[in-house]
């Protein structure tokens, strides 16, 4: 066939004229100015999007259509994609044109494990009939203030053991800014010798490989639950091409922990220290460290910090030091979610290989390591492993920081030997069971790490000593029930927590964890399909919140079944 005849069978088309302006809805012009204003002289690249994202949070209390159409223009992306962002983050009210925008203020009641049990459901209620229409009153997921509960967050302002009372003379007084906080901050620390480890380091009197080893020797794990050796995860991330990136995650959201707040409210340089020690044995020019949102205090503080220490460096040529903040999603405590949002994506995981350590941040070979692991970093090179490795029970070594929340005395994070009992724990750390209540069993690794009976009270707390039992420690996070509770509405309540949380990315986890609520909910459990259906999470999801997301309710069939008669 010729090249004419193949032209005579293409239909002619009319030619449109190009139009005057782009398709969809159009950029407001005072909302443009209003998100120049706000965003000033910083950087517009796609990976600052969710920061862009909190200035118009902050400052409107909502992100409306036309202020996200004039976020997608100035920042040059697609509304669609600044859309599902801005969505995709319980923290962000996204408001549809035509919609009423919340309340201005709104006062966040956690619902999670400890605070259902001190009462959260009552509290609510309360609120919700005490407040007026000019405050919104909404239920949300763990604050990470458990030993505090029920939690109340005026604002950006935490209520801790709250009562209605408290909280609406804090709305009637319009506290909402963060708590003040009493850290260590830089010129103490200083004072008292800080930097002084790191500096030894980059001075040359101590070496690369003395600090691996002795990292390697002092058994320290990753700390965020999947207790990876720090040592070999060194070795394997500078082993790869430069250049190469550090992700710090502290976004610790896993119901009952609270163990990196503890650290930061007290002592940051401690890590800030530690962190800049793992860069400079790696081999590491830019560090981005992604703190949860509800750490509103902290991160004032931490902002302040970095700039001083920048300004003041102990050092020269200290590691580009950045802050981002997360926006409330679980989630993004999985390390590839978390190196996603940092992206300014959604923080949704990735599949693996190629695993972080090659492929991260940028796709650029990146160190990811939780805050609490490299807290230990400049005492372990500063003292020795021996600060570590002399500790222990039960055949254990090391220390733990127990997030210890529930139905004890004295509720916080107990630094306490690996290997450790509960009822160890609970009689030597907690001051005991509450009066009139009798320990009936036990979350060992938050929501995620299963259920135990007090008849396995005896079980060494550590990591790998909980996987016979269907458990695991994860990131130490104990919760502690009663007599007077049960182990099937507390598995329900995680359940639900999952859920909320999940990614929405894989079909296992996201209508799994909402088929298994509602089969949760009847009074008699159908345990086979319950069984299958933990079986189909655990083996299809993506990641480590559809794969723990049964251990709860396989903990109930498995440790509790006089609960489902």
């Amino acid at each position: 066939m010729t090249e004419q005849v193949i032209s005579a069978h293409i239909p002619t088309r009319k030619l449109k004229m190009p139009r005057a302006s782009g398709k969809g809805r159009q950029v407001d012009a005072t909302a443009l100015e209003e998100v120049r204003a706000l965003l000033g002289d910083e950087p517009r690249r796609k990976d600052l999007l969710i920061e862009h994202l909190h200035k118009i949070q902050d400052q409107y209390q909502h992100i409306s259509a036309k202020h996200l159409v004039a976020l997608a223009y100035e920042m040059r992306l697609s509304k669609a994609e600044v859309y599902e962002v801005a969505t995709f983050y319980h923290h962000f009210d996204v408001v549809k044109e035509g919609d009423t925008p919340p309340p201005a203020l709104t006062v966040r009641v956690c619902e999670s494990m400890t605070c259902e049990m001190m009462g959260a459901n009552s509290l609510i209620s309360s609120l919700e009939k005490a407040m007026g229409d000019d405050v919104r009153v909404q239920r949300v997921p763990c604050v990470g203030r458990c030993d505090k509960a029920p939690v109340a967050v005026v604002g950006m302002h935490p209520v801790e053991q709250a009562e209605t009372s408290t909280v609406a003379a804090l709305v009637e007084q319009g506290h909402t800014q963060p708590e003040q906080i009493d850290a260590i901050l830089l010129d103490e620390y200083l004072a008292s010798g800080g930097y002084q480890t790191y500096q030894k380091c980059i001075n040359g009197d101590i070496k690369v490989e003395q600090v691996l080893d002795m990292m390697d020797d002092s058994g320290l794990r990753g700390l965020g639950g999947a207790g990876f050796p720090v040592g070999r995860k060194w070795r394997i991330v500078r082993d790869q091409p430069s250049p190469r990136l550090m992700a710090v995650n502290i976004d610790e959201g896993e119901p009952g922990t609270f163990k990196d707040k503890y650290y930061l409210d007290r002592d940051p340089h401690c890590f800030l220290e530690g962190m800049l020690i793992a860069a400079w044995a790696v081999g590491i020019d830019e560090i981005y460290i992604y703190l949860r949102d509800e750490y509103a205090a902290i991160r004032v503080m931490l902002e302040q910090e970095l700039i001083q220490l920048q300004q003041n460096p102990p050092v020269p040529n200290l590691p580009k030091l950045y802050l981002r903040r997360g926006a409330g999603a679980y989630i993004c405590g999985e390390e590839s979610a978390m190196i996603e949002s940092i992206e300014g994506k959604r923080g949704m995981p990735r599949l693996r290989p190629p695993f972080v350590a090659q492929v991260g941040l940028f796709g650029r070979p990146t160190l990811e390591h939780n805050m609490e692991s490299l807290y230990w970093v400049r005492d372990i090179v500063e003292k020795g492993p021996e600060c570590l490795t002399k500790h222990g029970r039960n055949g254990r070594k090391g220390l733990r920081s127990f997030s210890v929340s529930g139905r004890v005395n004295k509720p916080g994070v107990h630094l306490a030997p690996a290997g450790i009992s509960m009822r160890e724990l609970i009689d030597e750390y907690c001051g005991g069971m509450q009066q009139g209540h009798e320990f009936y069993g036990y979350f060992p690794g938050g929501a995620s790490g299963g259920i135990l009976p007090a008849s396995l009270g005896d079980v060494p707390l550590d990591f790998d000593t909980l996987h016979e039992y269907g458990c695991f420690i994860g990131s130490a996070a104990i919760v502690v029930f009663s007599d007077k509770d049960r182990a099937r509405d507390l598995a329900l309540n995680a359940m639900k927590f999952f859920e909320d949380e999940s990614c929405g990315q894989c079909t296992p986890c996201r209508v799994g964890t909402s088929k298994a609520v509602n089969l949760m909910k009847n009074a008699d459990w159908d345990q086979p399909l319950l069984e299958d259906l933990s079986e189909v999470m655990v083996d299809a999801s993506i990641c480590g919140l559809g794969q723990a997301a049964p251990n709860p309710l396989r903990s109930v069939i498995k440790y509790f079944p006089e609960e489902l008669k």
